[in-house]
C-alpha cells in the first residue's frame, strides 16, 4: 500500500475525476491528451537546453586548458625577444592575437547559446501551432453539433 503523504491532491488521478464530472460538449480525453503534449514538449525544451548548457560548459573548460596550454609558450616569446623595442612590438602582437582569439571564442559560445535557445524554443512554438490547431479543431467540432 502506497504511503499516504501530507499533500492527498497529489495522489489523485486527476484524468479519473475529470471523466466523473462528464461535461457536456468537453472531450476530457482531448484535453488530457493535449496536455499531455504540452508537458512532454516541455520537457524535450528543457533538455535541449540542458544539452546546449552543457555544450557550452564543456566548450568553456576546452578553451580554458587551451588557454592554459599557450600562456606558457606566449610567455616564453615574449621574454625571448631581444632589444627591448623588440620585447614592445612582441607583446603587442601577442596581446592583439589574444584579444582576437578571445573575441572568436565568445563568438562560437555565444552562438552555441543561440542555436540551444533556437532549438529549445523551437520545440515549444511547434507545440503552440499544434494546441492552437487542436483547440480550432475542438471548437469546429463543438458548434457542428450545436
Amino acid at each position: 500500500m502506497a504511503k499516504p503523504t501530507a499533500y492527498p491532491f497529489f495522489e489523485m488521478d486527476i484524468s479519473k475525476v475529470l471523466a466523473e464530472f462528464k461535461l457536456p460538449g468537453v472531450d476530457v480525453d482531448a484535453i488530457l491528451a493535449s496536455q499531455r503534449k504540452n508537458i512532454e514538449a516541455v520537457t524535450a525544451a528543457n533538455q535541449l537546453a540542458i544539452e546546449g548548457f552543457q555544450a557550452v560548459v564543456r566548450r568553456q573548460a576546452s578553451i580554458l586548458r587551451q588557454t592554459l596550454e599557450e600562456t606558457g609558450t606566449i610567455l616564453t616569446e615574449a621574454l625571448s625577444a631581444g632589444s627591448p623595442e623588440d620585447k614592445a612590438a612582441k607583446q603587442a602582437e601577442l596581446v592583439k592575437a589574444a584579444f582576437e582569439k578571445a573575441l572568436s571564442n565568445m563568438k562560437e559560445l555565444a552562438e552555441l547559446v543561440a542555436k540551444s535557445n533556437t532549438e529549445a524554443a523551437n520545440v515549444i512554438s511547434s507545440r503552440v501551432s499544434e494546441s492552437l490547431e487542436e483547440l480550432k479543431s475542438a471548437l469546429a467540432k463543438a458548434s457542428v453539433k450545436k
